[in-house]
């Protein structure tokens, strides 16, 4: 199963990417955990203590020269389209209870030197992870979809919008489905976060009609207190794990 999680910054993407990586690792499955989004705190929300220790493959220049060879912050010039990047998964990873988390890293954008190389190689990287990966595959992306081409979207089983009950969130949710379809990814369905009445769910209904909601996790300060304390959303809120579940089962269905 391939996953890829997106919406609008704050909204709980790393949460729910966090519950459903352990839920398919508590399973038994193998699960390759992608932080693509370039804030990148997906390692804390795991439980890795030190995820300042982990150097995202976006930064590592002399990997993406030697992959792609071309010459670190030159530009122009010629580099492959199609860089090796099978073996990436087992030598960049950091492993957890059986987890697998790679780390992209954001590019650099305009005016700070040729960004091409790196881009190639994070989306050749992302490809591979859901066109020829046998293990659960879970991606907590950022606002857009950037990361995804169009032959990768078709190997996506299923992109996951996160929401929150806000005018912003369901632009955000609406300007994703939009990116999605143009590039022929129509398994496109919604997970509802801090809400706190049954009129929050109404809101959500009402404003993505046609979007599928697969469940949605409560409004809760313990959310922000294991943030705060660097733990795992599941520690704190151990009851978060049986909607996780419930979401990963419509989703296997």
């Amino acid at each position: 199963m391939k996953i890829a999680i997106s919406g609008k910054g704050g909204v709980g993407k790393t949460t729910l990417a966090a519950l459903l990586i352990k839920y398919f690792a508590d399973q038994g499955k193998k699960v390759l955990a992608v932080d693509a989004d370039p804030d990148a705190n997906l390692a804390l929300a795991l439980g890795i203590s030190d995820p300042e220790t982990i150097v995202p493959l976006s930064q590592m220049k002399e990997e993406i020269a030697s992959r792609t060879e071309s010459q670190p912050g030159k530009m122009g010039g010629f580099f492959k389209l199609n860089p090796k990047v099978d073996d990436i998964p087992e030598k960049f990873s950091r492993r957890l209870d059986g987890i697998k988390l790679i780390v992209m890293g954001g590019v650099k954008k305009g005016g700070s030197g040729c960004i091409c190389p790196e881009s190639v190689l994070l989306k050749t990287l992302v490809t591979h992870m859901v066109l020829l990966r046998d293990e659960v595959v879970v991606m907590d992306m950022e606002a857009g979809i950037e990361h995804l081409g169009r032959a990768t979207a078709k190997g996506v089983d299923k992109l996951i919008v996160v929401v929150e009950p806000g005018r912003r969130s369901m632009e955000t949710a609406h300007q994703v489905r939009k990116l999605a379809e143009d590039l022929g990814l129509h398994k496109v369905a919604v997970v509802a976060n801090k809400v706190r009445q049954a009129s929050d769910l109404d809101f959500i209904k009402e404003h993505l009609k046609g979007l599928p909601l697969l469940g949605y996790l409560p409004f809760d300060e313990k959310i922000i207190e294991a943030d705060l304390k660097a733990r795992p959303p599941y520690e704190v809120i151990p009851e978060l794990l049986e909607t996780a579940r419930e979401i990963a089962e419509k989703l296997e269905k």
